[in-house]
């Protein structure tokens, strides 16, 4: 947690530059690492005991990630739009 890249993160900026070779869509990189953390964090917040923590934390650890990204997209969508004087209704 020092900023510096792991053997792993190394790994995988390597695969994405192989598979963005091959494929002409964007890649993003997200970090991942404090999710579980968080996660925890906030089930012993709601007293879960540890075997009901133990149960849930990976697919609460994911929607926390997939939330994560879509509020950064949103972000900016809305930059992009706001930089381009062309906002887009929500109907559209």
């Amino acid at each position: 947690m020092d900023g510096s890249e792991g053997p792993r993160a190394q790994a995988t900026r390597a695969f994405v530059r192989n598979m963005a070779a091959l494929y002409r869509r964007p890649f993003v990189l997200w970090d991942e690492r404090l999710s579980t953390a968080a996660v925890t964090r906030t089930l012993i917040q709601q007293d879960a005991s540890r075997e009901r923590r133990a149960a849930v934390v990976d697919e609460h650890a994911a929607a926390f990630i997939l939330q994560g990204a879509l509020d950064r997209l949103r972000v900016l969508e809305s930059s992009a739009e706001r930089n381009s004087g062309n906002a887009i209704s929500a109907k559209e």
